[in-house]
This record gives C-alpha cells, sequence and structure tokens, in this order.
C-alpha cells in the first residue's frame, strides 16, 4: 500500500484535498476543456473592473492605438509564453517562481514570485481609490471623489478594516466577493453601453467631436494616431497596459486541454478579442458621453452615468444605487486578494527565502505578520493621495509604480522561457510556441520589447495631466522599483539556512539535471507543500 504523501508500505490514508483537486484536475484533461471555456477563463482573469476605461477614454480616438499595442503586443505574448512555462512546470504548481528559477537559479525565482506578490499590493490603492469614488457617488457627494484627503484616508480604512477579516480568518472577504464581477462590472458595464446607444440615438453631442486637446486632436478632428511630440504623449500607455496584465494566471488550464498545440492559441485570439472589444467599447461610451475636459482617471464612470440617468434621462436617484454596485464590485474585487497572494509568500518564507519573523501565524492560521507588513505598505502607499491634490494624478502615479514593477517580472518570465529552450529543450512541454527558437524569439523577444518600451514610459510624466513636479514624479516611480525590486536582492544576501523549517533546496546552476532535488529535512521539520500554486487576480 502507499501512504497519501507516497511513501511505500504505509497504510493507505483517505484523499487529502490536495490529492482531490489532483484527481479533478485527470478528470479536466479527460474531458479536455475548450478553446471557447479557455478562451473566456482568460478574459475574465483580464476584465476584472470597469476601472481603467476612464484613461483609456482619455485617449479618445488614439485609443485604438494603445488598445491595440496592449493586446497585440503585450496580451498574446504573456498569455502564450505562460502558456508554455505553466505546462512545463504543471506538476510542480510553483508559477514565476519555478519558472525563473529553473532558468536562473532560485534566487532570481524568488525576486521574481517576489515582484509578483508587491506589486499587487501596491496596486491596492488603485482599486481602492475607483471605489472611494463610487462611494462618493453613492452617498450622493460627488464631490468626495475628487476629494484627496477622502480618498487617501478611505484607502487605508478600507484596507485595515480588510485586513483584520483576514485576520480572523473567517473567510468572509472570499464569501463577499463572489458576485463582485457580475454585480459589480458585468451588469453596469451592459447598462453604460446600453446608455450610450440612448446617447447617440437621441442626437447628443458626442464628446470626442467636440475636443480641442492637442494631445488627441490633428487639425480640429479627432486623431487616430497620438501625437508623437514626446514620451509624454504616450505616458497613458504604461497605465493601460497593467489593465490587460494577469491572463498569465489561467496557464495552468493549458495542460487540461485535449489539443492544446492547436486550441490554445485560438483561445487566447479569443480572450484577446474579448478584452479588446469589451475595454474599446466601454472606453468608447466614457469618451463620446463626457466632454475631455470633464474625463477623470478615478469618477470617469460614474460621471458618464450622471450626465444620461441626471441630466438625459432624469432619473439621477438610479446613479447612486449603480454606483453602489459598481463599488461592492470594486471593492471585493481588490479585497479578496488580500490573503491569497501572502500566502504565497508565506510558502517562501518556509523555505527560508524570508526572516522567520515573517512565517508567524495567529491562532486561526492567518500570516498575520505579512499582512501587518502589506498594510503599512499600503498605508505608506495611499499616503501619496493624502500630500497630492489632483486625485487623478496621484491615482496614476500609484498606476505607473505598479506595473514598473510587473514588468520587470514579465521581463524575467521572457527571458526564462527563452532560457529554457536552450538549457532544457527536452522538457516535456504540453504546449510549444510554434516555430522552434525563431518563434519563440519572435514571441518573447516582441513581449520583451513591448515591456521595456511600457517600463520607460513609466518614468515620464503624462501630458494630459497636472502632475506637479516631473523631477518628483520620476523620483517618486524610480524609488519605487529601487526599494521594491531591491528588497528581494538585499533579502537573498541576508538568507541564512537556519531561516528554513523545511527540505533545503539546493540551488543548482540553471538547467542541471538535479537542479530541483531538495536535501532530507531535519527531523523536527514539518511536512510542507513547498509552493501552493500561485493566482494573480488582475487587475489590473
Amino acid at each position: 500500500m502507499t501512504s497519501s504523501d507516497g511513501a511505500p508500505g504505509a497504510p493507505s490514508t483517505p484523499p487529502t484535498p490536495a490529492r482531490t483537486r489532483t484527481v479533478v484536475a485527470k478528470a479536466g484533461r479527460a474531458r479536455g476543456l475548450t478553446v471557447p471555456a479557455v478562451g473566456l477563463m482568460t478574459a475574465a482573469s483580464v476584465i476584472t473592473s470597469l476601472r481603467g476605461l476612464p484613461m483609456m477614454a482619455k485617449e479618445e480616438m488614439t485609443m485604438f492605438v494603445y488598445i491595440g499595442f496592449a493586446t497585440l503586443l503585450f496580451l498574446l505574448p504573456a498569455a502564450l509564453v505562460s502558456a508554455e512555462l505553466g505546462g512545463a512546470f504543471a506538476g510542480r504548481k510553483g508559477g514565476v517562481y519555478d519558472w525563473v528559477g529553473d532558468a536562473f537559479g532560485k534566487r532570481s525565482g524568488f525576486v521574481a514570485v517576489w515582484l509578483q506578490w508587491v506589486q499587487n499590493v501596491v496596486w491596492y490603492p488603485t482599486g481602492l481609490g475607483f471605489a472611494a469614488a463610487a462611494v462618493a457617488f453613492a452617498v450622493r457627494d460627488p464631490a468626495l471623489a475628487s476629494n484627496h484627503v477622502f480618498v487617501g484616508l478611505f484607502c487605508i480604512g478600507a484596507y485595515w478594516l480588510a485586513t483584520l477579516v483576514a485576520l480572523s480568518g473567517t473567510g468572509a472577504l472570499i464569501k463577499i466577493a463572489k458576485r463582485g464581477f457580475v454585480l459589480g462590472t458585468a451588469l453596469p458595464g451592459l447598462l453604460l453601453l446600453g446608455l450610450f446607444g440612448y446617447w447617440i440615438a437621441t442626437g447628443h453631442p458626442i464628446g470626442w467631436e467636440h475636443t480641442t486637446a492637442a494631445a488627441v486632436t490633428s487639425h480640429g478632428h479627432p486623431s487616430f494616431f497620438p501625437a508623437l511630440t514626446g514620451l509624454s504623449t504616450l505616458a497613458f500607455l504604461a497605465g493601460i497596459l497593467l489593465l490587460f496584465a494577469g491572463g498569465e494566471s489561467q496557464a495552468v488550464h493549458v495542460s487540461d486541454m485535449q489539443d492544446p498545440g492547436r486550441g490554445y492559441p485560438k483561445a487566447m485570439w479569443l480572450a484577446a478579442g474579448l478584452a479588446f472589444t469589451i475595454f474599446t467599447a466601454g472606453s468608447l461610451a466614457v469618451a463620446g458621453i463626457l466632454p475631455y475636459g470633464k474625463i477623470t482617471l478615478t469618477s470617469g464612470v460614474f460621471d458618464a452615468f450622471q450626465l444620461v440617468l441626471g441630466t438625459a434621462l432624469h432619473v439621477g436617484w438610479l446613479v447612486p444605487v449603480i454606483a453602489a454596485l459598481i463599488g461592492y464590485g470594486a471593492l471585493s474585487g481588490a479585497l479578496a486578494w488580500i490573503g491569497g497572494p501572502s500566502k504565497a509568500l508565506l510558502s517562501t518564507a518556509h523555505d527560508g527565502l524570508l526572516p522567520p519573523a515573517l512565517r508567524r501565524t495567529n491562532k486561526k492560521g492567518a500570516q498575520r505578520n505579512i499582512l501587518l507588513t502589506q498594510g503599512v505598505i499600503v498605508t505608506l502607499i495611499s499616503s501619496i493621495y493624502l500630500v497630492t491634490p489632483n486625485v487623478s494624478a496621484a491615482f496614476f502615479l500609484i498606476s505607473a509604480m505598479t506595473v514598473s514593477l510587473y514588468i520587470v517580472m514579465y521581463l524575467m518570465l521572457y527571458a526564462a522561457v527563452i532560457r529554457l529552450r536552450y538549457t532544457q529543450p527536452h522538457l516535456p512541454r504540453s504546449f510549444r510556441i510554434p516555430g522552434g527558437k525563431p518563434g519563440i524569439w519572435l514571441v518573447a523577444g516582441t513581449g520583451f520589447a513591448a515591456v521595456a518600451f511600457a517600463l520607460l514610459l513609466s518614468f515620464v510624466p503624462p501630458a494630459q495631466l497636472p502632475v506637479g513636479s516631473p523631477a518628483m514624479y520620476i523620483g517618486l516611480v524610480a524609488a519605487g522599483l529601487l526599494v521594491f525590486t531591491g528588497a528581494p536582492v538585499f533579502i537573498s544576501a541576508l538568507a541564512k539556512p537556519s531561516w528554513s523549517d523545511t527540505p533545503r533546496v539546493r540551488d543548482f546552476p540553471p538547467g542541471h539535471a538535479e537542479a530541483t532535488t531538495a536535501e532530507p529535512a531535519p527531523a523536527s521539520a514539518p511536512a510542507r507543500h513547498r509552493w501552493p500554486h500561485l493566482r494573480h487576480h488582475h487587475s489590473h
């Protein structure tokens, strides 16, 4: 007989939840996930909120260039690369830690997974800033949405409240979030499109036809190509790119398809088409309803509802109801993930990659010290609202900090998939990017170049927003990238064998046949799964 952990001769035990999930996964492979199913799941992992519509709407007709860039040069390469890596390491469930670690070593893998975690933490003030605007409209005080002190304090208060709930170990946040996407994103989104149709049909002025802003017009007419007067006119591309992140979270399903080599690329094209269509339609609605000067990054969606429902249809009482639903969706989407990524980081602490203090849990099993550390980071980042009078400028600055961190992780991801084709060419891959080595260089190289360009743009203050001092803007983004990227490197340099309470993983050179061999654990070390699968939410 075989025990639950695979030791021969031990008594058999009932299936554990982990083993049950394995059985389910095998059953899924037997049936085979369809192309539409994987495509829809990937699209849903990207389109998580209406938060980004005003940013794209601010680009008026040039949005087609930005959304096309993000779809073709970022979303598709990222999804295809993640599918190859996810299929190759399907049995290890370590996500970017395994992917990058096998290519460049364990410490590089730690940097990658750290960035995946910390960008999620830095992102929270943007998601909560959008929720703050929703609350302002829900309580019939739209002016609060532009009050930087209210937005900052709301982000801090809401996050710490959610942290207390997460520490209680009740799972209440997940229960709250179950219907958040349908009620808070899909339903209001469809309503917005319907109201835009009414706006056009009844002859109301179309916003993009009357703007005179030089950044989005040419000779008095809407421009379909960005005005290339400097990098500042392209700066929004970095923030828009963030909205299309998260598709890599569905790469685990590549092994569940009957014919991933043919089906997965089709699924990704379907997901890309859906993301392009939905984001474009929603952004056009905001840009068409609101005059260019009235589009703000945090409250643009609500201002559009107010103009149609309140001014045109005289049913303004519906706006607070819709705002409450959108706020519910934004809060649930942002706060339900407080515990997830931090649990992944808890595993690194058990592996000795973080100081022992960060692996402490409370009586409920919640990762107390990591959650508290997250809260401190979110408080510091949210304080940018408190010292920046223009809420939209603060919102974009935080978005730029987030995307710069995320991009570094993507750069490592693209480099890893290329290196592994050379160092581990015979590694079984349920999906392989077609075209051999030229194909992998084309896909991963395109993605690498695209995100590298976006990284450069994340340091450029946008021409469309009053950011105050350009030097301070650049300094804050650079400081955030330096601190949060340097932290895992510094921690790795200080790491000691005594930090680990699990079998130590020897850091063989990338590509070594024993690169994943673990040393025997001390008899007192508890048995733990090293790396639960990392799923990223989006975002953004």
